[in-house]
């Protein structure tokens, strides 16, 4: 039961979120979602018909919000874009450099535990890329290299990158590749599957022998901001040579422990 004044926010995809209500906040937060999803900038009339609300309900926040630099109001036309107030704050705080922080004491326990290499790959535009690697232990193994681009729709890594998006933000994610819009339809299925079971795991499409297995990097809104991904190679030195339910637990929960660490879930 909820307590005493206890209501849900809404989110421009008609989401519920959060047990307390803020008004003035949530309206805030509800037009910078907005605009962060429409690149041609949104006047006032339109801002307010796709939030549900009255011109009078924005105005004043639209007012603050410029203001404050968070959005900005380009004429003629008085349409409404992102300002670069929260480009700034991020860079007071790269979201990148702690996401590695976290997650890099995890990639080297995952290889660990599970004698393969795995890594971390985050959304780059148009493609994923591998941010940080660790590889197993001893003498024996197949890596991917820091830096290496991932195609979306074809690997493990993007595909749950896809999975976990709504339809613009796959759209953005593949930047108006022809060819990975065209595979992306084909995909739908697939990447429902995805998103039900909670992670991919598929055949290499580019080295014969590998599994690739792959796990979303989650925020509060269910949307993966990375992949944590290991390629497993079936090795005769060791018994058992692939335990896949035992890539899937670890990868699971390292994932998991990312997510709660850096602050993205509760």
């Amino acid at each position: 039961m909820k307590g005493k004044g206890a209501t849900a926010g809404r989110t421009p995809e008609g989401k519920r979120s959060g047990r307390y209500s803020a008004p003035a906040l949530e309206k805030g937060l509800d037009i910078l979602e907005l605009l962060s999803l429409r690149d041609e900038g949104l006047t006032q009339r339109q801002l307010a018909e796709q939030l549900g609300r009255t011109v009078g309900e924005i105005y004043r926040m639209l007012a603050c919000l410029v203001d404050r630099g968070y959005v900005t109001l380009e004429k003629p036309g008085d349409r409404y874009f992102l300002g670069t107030k929260l480009f700034e704050l991020a860079h007071r705080h790269p979201p990148a450099q702690r996401l590695l922080d976290v997650a890099l004491p995890h990639l080297r326990e995952v290889a660990r535990e599970l004698a393969q290499s795995c890594h971390l790959v985050v959304p780059h535009h148009g493609k994923g890329v591998v941010i940080a690697q660790e590889d197993c232990p001893g003498s024996l193994s197949f890596a991917v290299r820091m830096g290496t681009p991932v195609a979306p729709t074809e690997s493990a890594s993007g595909r749950v990158l896809l999975a976990f998006r709504d339809e613009r933000e796959r759209a953005d994610l593949i930047a108006g590749d022809a060819a990975a819009t065209k595979r992306l339809e084909e995909l739908g299925d697939d990447l429902a599957r995805i998103r039900e079971q909670g992670f991919c795991e598929m055949v290499s499409t580019r080295v014969r022998g590998i599994v690739d297995t792959s796990y979303p990097i989650m925020d509060r809104a269910g949307h993966a901001v990375a992949a944590l991904t290991v390629p497993s190679v079936e090795r005769l030195d060791i018994e058992p040579a692939f335990d896949r339910d035992a890539v899937r637990a670890t990868l699971a929960a390292a994932a998991r422990a990312v997510s709660l660490e850096i602050g993205l879930v509760d």
